[in-house]
C-alpha cells in the first residue's frame, strides 16, 4: 500500500493540474470501489472548482468551491494518472479509458486526471470541508509525522508504558499517521533501534534521534519520489526511486551497510507482517 511519501508525491505531480483549475466533466465508470461511490458523484464532481489539493495520512484532499472535499484514498493499487495538455506547454498523450479506469476527471484546461484502481481497495468520498475531522478516514488520526506536533515530549507521552513492540507502535495511526512498514523498517535501522524492543522501554534520547530519523527518511523518499513496488506509479507514470536507497527492507541475507557492524539483514514476523532489520546492531 502507498505510504506518506508515495501519496505526497502524486500530491505535488497533481497540484499543477489540478489545484486552481475546475473539473469541466467526471466520469464515473462503476458503482463501487472499495466502498459505494457518494450519491451522484459526477454530477458533484462536474462544473466545481479545485480551490485547494492537500494530504492527510494518507489520503488525498481535494477541497472544492462547492463546499466540500473529495477525499480519495489509493489503497493497494489506486493510481491518479496525467494526461492531456499541462501547466507550462508539455502534453501528455491521452490513451482510450482501460478496464481499470474507473473515475476520470477531465479538466477545463484539457487535462484529464484518470483514477486507475485494478484491485480496487481504493476509494472516493465527498464530505463537507468544515467537517473533515469527523471523517472516518480521519477521526483517530494521530499528528503527522513531519509536523512540528510530532516531537520528543509528545511521544515519550504516548509511549510511557507501552508493552507493544516500537514497530507496532509507529504503525498504530493513533500515535503517529502516515506511516507504512516500508519506512519504519528503514527510520528503526538508521536509529540502531531494535524494532521488537518494548515501546515504553526507548528512551527520551532514543526517541528524540528516532524521530529525525524517521523525518529524513520521509524527506528523502518523496525527493525520490517515492518507492515503486508492484503497482505504484508517480502521476506522470514514471517510477519512484526510493527503492535503490533500501538499507534493510526486502535485503534478507545481505550484509548489513552499517558501518562496522558484521550482521546480515534479517526478516522477522511481527503481526503478520514482515519486519526487515539487523539483529546485531540494533538493540
Amino acid at each position: 500500500m502507498p505510504e506518506l511519501p508515495e501519496v505526497e508525491t502524486v500530491r505535488r505531480g497533481l497540484k499543477p493540474a489540478m489545484e486552481g483549475q475546475s473539473i469541466a466533466r467526471t466520469e464515473v465508470r462503476r458503482p463501487d470501489l472499495r466502498w459505494r461511490f457518494p450519491d451522484r458523484m459526477a454530477e458533484r464532481l462536474s462544473g466545481v472548482r479545485v480551490n485547494n489539493l492537500r494530504r492527510r495520512s494518507k489520503v488525498l484532499i481535494l477541497d472544492l468551491d462547492s463546499r466540500e472535499s473529495l477525499l480519495v484514498h489509493l489503497g493497494m493499487s489506486g493510481r491518479m494518472l496525467i494526461e492531456g495538455e499541462m501547466p507550462g506547454g508539455f502534453h501528455l498523450p491521452q490513451s482510450a479509458p482501460g478496464k481499470h479506469d474507473h473515475v476520470i476527471f477531465n479538466m477545463e484546461s484539457g487535462t484529464r486526471i484518470t483514477f486507475n484502481d485494478p484491485r480496487r481497495f481504493g476509494a472516493m468520498d465527498l464530505w463537507p470541508t468544515f467537517a473533515l475531522d469527523k471523517h472516518r478516514f480521519f477521526r483517530k488520526l494521530g499528528p503527522e509525522p513531519l509536523s512540528n506536533n510530532f516531537n520528543g515530549p509528545y511521544l515519550v507521552e504516548r509511549l510511557q508504558g507501552k508493552k507493544a513492540p516500537i514497530k507496532a507502535a509507529l504503525l498504530d495511526q493513533r500515535i503517529v499517521c502516515g506511516l507504512g512498514n516500508i519506512y519504519v523498517c528503514e527510520a528503526l535501522w538508521r536509529s540502531g533501534i531494535a524494532p521488537t524492543l518494548p515501546a515504553g522501554d526507548v528512551t527520551e534520547d532514543r526517541l528524540e534521534a528516532l524521530i529525525g530519523h524517521i523525518r529524513t527518511t520521509l524527506e528523502e523518499a518523496i525527493e525520490a519520489g517515492g518507492s515503486s513496488l508492484k503497482d505504484y506509479r508517480k502521476a506522470d507514470g514514471e517510477l519512484g526511486y526510493f527503492q535503490h536507497s533500501f538499507a534493510v527492507y526486502g535485503r534478507e541475507g545481505e550484509p548489513c551497510q552499517r558501518k562496522g557492524c558484521a550482521g546480515s539483514i534479517d526478516r522477522i514476523a511481527q503481526s503478520g507482517r514482515s519486519t526487515f532489520c539487523c539483529l546485531t546492531c540494533q538493540t
